[in-house]
């Protein structure tokens, strides 16, 4: 008797930690805690948190396919842009509080993204200034 309640009490221990491996293993990393929150994310590089998780675009610039992208999670925002951006561009973030970061797309081209700023309960921006056909062009897209 006490051999089968052994085998009975054992295969129950091994259920129990294959279905807590299962379930960990369909937990999505956008569920982990957030690694900054807010205010807490201003300055901090998207890529190197899990505010990168959840991202979506929530604003397109009108011509050279500038990014706001916001993460709901950590309720911060950071500017993006693909290949296509022109050369040397620089690309700025700022929300309505006065945070502003500007960073400068190498000479050679190529993708880019800014560092991140609050967007909780306030409004943030992408802005891309860069110069072409002999004048300065300047492109935002609207606040989120």
């Amino acid at each position: 008797m006490r051999t089968s309640l052994r085998r009975t009490a054992s295969g129950a221990t091994a259920a129990l930690s294959m279905a807590l491996v299962l379930a960990g293993m369909n937990a999505s990393p956008a569920a982990a805690a957030a690694s900054c929150y807010g205010a807490s994310c201003n300055g901090l590089n998207p890529a190197q948190t899990t505010c990168a998780n959840d991202a979506r675009t929530v604003k397109t610039g009108p011509f050279i396919g500038m990014e706001l992208r916001y993460s709901p999670s950590c309720r911060s925002a950071w500017a993006r842009i693909g290949d296509h951006a022109p050369r040397g561009i620089k690309l700025t973030i700022r929300n309505t509080r006065g945070n502003v970061y500007t960073g400068n797309i190498p000479a050679s081209g190529g993708g880019y993204f800014t560092v991140m700023v609050n967007d909780k309960d306030i409004k943030a921006w992408a802005c891309g200034n860069w110069y072409a056909s002999g004048t300065d062009q300047h492109e935002c897209t609207d606040g989120y």
